[in-house]
């Protein structure tokens, strides 16, 4: 039987080794989940899209230096939240703040629905987290305006309502966001 050397040993299985280890670590591996922003996207439809009057619409822009300008003034995102809950409510119908047509709807009866759609552009090079932000105080402000009325009517806050009510709180104080492709806004 011959002998090797001493100092040497055999690395045959080394590369079995290594190709077994690098398989384990990608199978024991977790990845991080890439998280974002829920949305539901509407039914694709033929019809073309219904006249809008300018003054309900609420457009909302960022630009790349993600500076909120709010219908074309300057605006800070600590005033968004309560602007955005007056252009949805319109309490006093103000002419620059959106119409409301008159609907029945169980159980509220009569009642005046607000026609207003926030439109939220923002540019190309605004950050992701501005972007949240912006989205964030519009989102809330509809939720704090479901909120109220849902006190006012139920004695409740609106997630606390029964599935039938909720839709019914959703269709007497809708929050329509518009969000538009992303564009390149002059500073």
């Amino acid at each position: 039987m011959a002998r090797r050397p001493s100092g040497e040993f055999s690395a045959a299985s080394m590369a079995d080794i290594a190709f077994l280890l690098l398989i384990f670590f990608l199978v024991a591996t977790t990845m991080d989940i890439d998280t974002g922003m829920y949305r539901v996207l509407p039914p694709q439809s033929n019809q073309s899209p219904p006249e809008i009057k300018e003054r309900n619409v609420w457009v909302v822009l960022v630009n790349s230096n993600d500076q909120l300008m709010v219908e074309g003034e300057k605006m800070n995102l600590s005033l968004l939240r309560k602007k955005t809950k007056e252009f949805i409510l319109n309490p006093q119908n103000k002419e620059n703040l959106p119409e409301k047509r008159v609907e029945t709807i169980e159980p509220f009866g009569e009642i005046e629905i607000s026609k207003g759609i926030i439109s939220i552009k923002n540019d190309r090079a605004t950050s992701y987290g501005m972007f949240i932000k912006v989205m964030n105080e519009l989102i809330a402000a509809g939720n704090e305006v479901k909120d109220e009325f849902s006190i006012k009517h139920f004695g409740k806050n609106y997630n606390n309502l029964p599935k039938h009510l909720k839709a019914a709180v959703k269709d007497a104080v809708p929050t329509v966001i518009s969000e538009s492709e992303p564009v390149n806004i002059k500073k």
